[in-house]
């Protein structure tokens, strides 16, 4: 128990060092898109919002594309103090949309918050005056600029702890179940009698280092009262 237990608050204790001291906090930030083209017609505006729907998972491909991301990093170098590459952009994006939505959102997570917005934004911007010449079809709209938020989304210090913990209690079982397997001393007396089919002696009880020294000292004294009991013998005969 103890091993397990010291293997737990090592963990929990190299966990929150990594989290607080090793691991870079990131912030995020979300910009929102509608993907929705005008009809007269309500026929035709019902099939249309089904085509909307399936167009953004091509618009998710175009945003990560080089020919958006360079123009974004490109007007990002000009207008903030953005110093990444367009690689660097492509890990920070992610696309999310709802099942059935024509709304999807570009969320940017970077060790800047305000970075993190202005990411969001740009793309955003630059996307919708892009697609329109590239697919021929003018259906997107921004309905919400991002944001920055100081609230940092990463690293998450309580799963970390958790995932520590755990962790540390299976390497601790594990240890310990090791340790108990490869034990060979003898732990009873019938391990020798009965399993080994030899004759014991005797036993010798373990003693703690204050067991032994207070039995040395009753050794001791008794040893020095025999010493002069036998002295006080000799006198008398004497």
């Amino acid at each position: 128990m103890k091993l397990i237990l010291g293997a737990i608050v090592i963990f929990l204790f190299a966990t929150f060092l990594v989290s607080f001291f090793l691991m870079t906090p990131k912030y995020s930030a979300s910009t929102e898109i509608l993907v929705n083209r005008k009809q007269t017609s309500e026929a035709l505006q019902a099939q249309q919002v089904q085509t909307d729907v399936q167009m953004i998972n091509t618009y998710k491909d175009i945003i990560v594309s080089p020919s958006i991301l360079k123009n974004v990093n490109r007007q990002l170098h000009k207008e903030t103090n953005f110093k990444g590459t367009t690689d660097d952009l492509k890990s920070e994006i992610s696309i999310t949309s709802q099942q059935n939505s024509q709304v999807f959102s570009i969320t940017v997570k970077d060790q800047d918050p305000y970075d993190a917005a202005s990411i969001a934004n740009t793309t955003a911007t630059v996307f919708k005056s892009k697609v329109g010449k590239m697919m021929q079809i003018n259906n997107v709209s921004i309905i919400s600029k991002a944001q920055p938020d100081t609230t940092a989304v990463s690293p998450r210090l309580k799963l970390n702890l958790l995932i520590g913990a755990v962790l540390g209690l299976l390497i601790g079982v594990g240890i310990a179940f090791l340790r108990e397997f490869t034990d060979k001393t003898v732990k009873s007396e019938e391990f020798l009698t009965e399993t080994l089919g030899l004759t014991s002696l005797g036993i010798i009880h373990e003693m703690t280092s204050n067991e032994v020294s207070k039995h040395s000292e009753i050794i001791g004294h008794a040893a020095a009262t025999n010493s002069h009991v036998a002295k006080t013998h000799a006198e008398r005969r004497v």
